[in-house]
C-alpha cells in the first residue's frame, strides 16, 4: 500500500486517481450550489484580502524541504497570477483538499520522524499540517493550475499553535485549505492569526501578513 502511494506521488497519477475517487461523492453535488456557498459572503459584500508585509524569514521546514527536493523550489520569479474561480474550479479545490485529507494519517513529526520539524511530500500516507499542503499543492499545480496563487502560509491556530495551511489566490478572495477543516473557507472565516506565506512572485520568499485589506513560526500542529 505504502509502495503503491509512494508510486502515484512521484508518477504524478496521484490527481487522476483522487479525481477517480471522488467522482461517485461529488456526482450528486451541484457546482453552483457550491459556488453560492462561498464564505465571501452575498455578492455585494467587500472582498478582503490578507495585508501582505515585509519580506521575512522562510520556515526552516522549507529550506530543508529546498534542500532535500531541490527540483521542487529550483523556480524563477514570476508575475503574481490569481485564479479565475468558477464552479468547475472550486469543485476541483474542494476535491483535492477532501482527498488529501481523507488519505494521509495525521501524526506529528516528534511521532512520525523522532525531529521537532520536518517538511515532506507524506509518500508513506503519513504526514503533518505541512505535509498535507505540499501533497495538495503539488496535485493542483499536476492539474495546471499556477504555483503563484498556490501559498504556502503558517498561521497560528484557534488554540494558538504553529500550523500550516495551503492559500488560494482568486478573483473572488483568498480560500485555505486546511487538514484541520472540512470546509474550504475564506481565509479570514478560518479564525486564524495569519503569520507569513510564499509570496506570490517568487516561492523561494517568504512575506509577513497583518491585518486585512480590501480589494481594490514554526510548525507543530498535525
Amino acid at each position: 500500500m505504502q509502495k503503491d502511494f509512494k508510486r502515484a506521488l512521484r508518477t504524478g497519477s496521484m490527481l487522476a486517481v483522487a479525481f477517480s475517487a471522488l467522482t461517485i461523492a461529488t456526482a450528486s453535488g451541484n457546482a453552483a450550489e457550491r459556488m453560492a456557498s462561498l464564505g465571501t459572503g452575498q455578492p455585494n459584500e467587500r472582498i478582503v484580502y490578507a495585508a501582505v508585509g515585509e519580506a521575512t524569514r522562510a520556515p526552516i521546514g522549507w529550506v530543508e524541504f529546498c534542500i532535500e527536493y531541490k527540483s521542487e523550489c529550483a523556480t524563477r520569479a514570476s508575475a503574481p497570477r490569481d485564479i479565475v474561480l468558477t464552479a468547475k474550479t472550486w469543485n476541483d479545490l474542494v476535491k483535492v483538499n477532501n482527498w488529501v485529507n481523507d488519505s494521509i494519517k495525521p501524526m506529528t513529526d516528534a511521532e512520525h520522524w523522532g525531529a521537532v520539524e520536518r517538511w515532506n511530500f507524506p509518500d508513506d500516507g503519513i504526514g503533518d499540517c505541512e505535509d498535507y499542503v505540499l501533497l495538495k499543492r503539488k496535485m493542483l499545480m499536476q492539474a495546471g493550475w499556477p504555483r503563484e496563487a498556490l501559498l504556502i502560509t503558517v498561521v497560528r491556530d484557534k488554540k494558538g499553535e504553529g500550523h500550516a495551511v495551503l492559500t488560494v489566490k482568486t478573483n473572488r478572495g483568498e480560500f485555505i485549505l486546511d487538514n484541520q477543516e472540512t470546509e474550504v473557507l475564506a481565509w479570514n472565516k478560518t479564525g486564524y492569526k495569519f503569520v507569513k506565506r510564499q509570496s506570490q512572485s517568487d516561492q523561494n520568499l517568504w512575506v509577513g501578513l497583518s491585518e486585512p485589506r480590501g480589494a481594490p513560526a514554526t510548525v507543530s500542529a498535525r
